[in-house]
């Protein structure tokens, strides 16, 4: 319990300094980009005078360091900042977008663990034979394809040509869930990818605990093939699985703005897109915290499983 207390404290600690790393870098780079939220409020053709009255009004004629500083000092009492672009407190962004994200990414991790466990299981049972050799193909065509790629051939086909389906969410509001139909597509295309790598790592991960000398042993002793499948052998390949499906909720939590743009979901994806195009700086930053810190707690969250699965693995970590 000492060295497990010892791991998670050190998880923590590289978890914060991350997060600090990722809003410093953020900061850096929104500020490097041309113009500023002045230049994006002023129009197409914009007045000096009024562009220099806007950045005034905004506290940007001040020092970099100084509105940094003055905006950690807030994060501290748990104030994300108001945003340049509209006044809203970046909060109300951020949960205004985190609920449709929330649901995209519930939804496709529903179906991602049973669909990618059963396939990696499938495949390991027939290891070698024409059903392992056919889920073993299928997943690899489907994740060398692009989700964009992916998302606009589905949007032709099933929406376009046989108007099965709405193509994007423009008129539905944020209440998707009422119109579940909406999020066919998206899911599909984010579940294309993930499923396709867990099936695989799970399915490699049976065929070597299959192999080892332990399961071999039961066999000998006359212990069923079910339970050395599913007792024995299954538990070998999920520490693995915990930690890609991990990073595949982190993913789709904080990395699915290309979904998000191309059915014009109004997650947080599309919330850091207009703030990059209003160089909305607090409204990034705060993005880039949740983030970080949502990146810090399902790595760690993965860990702690497969230190229970695999100890010697998880604590080498």
């Amino acid at each position: 319990m000492s060295g497990l207390r010892s791991f998670v404290a050190r998880r923590l600690l590289l978890g914060a300094l991350q997060t600090v790393a990722v809003v410093l870098l953020v900061f850096a780079l929104t500020e490097a980009l041309p113009g500023d939220a002045a230049v994006a409020l002023a129009g197409d053709q914009p007045d000096p005078a009024r562009i220099e009255a806007i950045r005034e009004a905004m506290d940007l004629d001040r020092p970099a360091h100084e509105r940094l500083a003055d905006w950690a000092a807030g994060l501290l009492h748990g104030d994300f900042g108001t945003s340049l672009a509209s006044g809203r407190p970046v909060g109300r962004y951020i949960s205004d977008g985190l609920g449709p994200t929330l649901l995209l990414a519930a939804l496709t991790v529903v179906l991602l663990v049973p669909i990618g466990f059963g396939l990696g299981v499938l495949a390991a049972r027939h290891a070698g034979r024409l059903i392992d050799r056919l889920v073993s193909s299928v997943t690899l065509a489907v994740y060398a394809i692009p989700e964009f790629a992916l998302g606009v051939l589905l949007v032709t086909v099933l929406a376009l040509q046989l108007g099965w389906l709405p193509p994007t969410a423009v008129g539905y509001g944020t209440d998707l869930l009422a119109h579940p139909a909406v999020l066919v597509l998206p899911v599909l295309v984010l579940l294309s990818r993930p499923v396709c790598s867990l099936a695989r790592l799970v399915r490699a991960g049976m065929v070597d605990a299959l192999a080892a000398p332990y399961t071999v042993h039961a066999r000998r002793y006359g212990v069923a093939g079910i339970r050395v499948r599913y007792a024995h052998a299954l538990p070998g390949a999920l520490a693995p699985a915990a930690q890609q499906l991990a990073r595949t909720i982190d993913w789709l939590l904080c990395g699915v703005i290309v979904v998000e743009a191309l059915y014009v979901i109004p997650g947080l994806g599309t919330v850091l897109l207009n703030a990059v195009a209003e160089r909305d700086v607090p409204v990034v930053q705060g993005l880039a915290v949740v983030f970080g810190v949502l990146t810090v707690v399902l790595n760690l969250g993965a860990d702690l499983v497969a230190h229970r699965f695999a100890p010697r693995a998880g604590v080498a970590a």
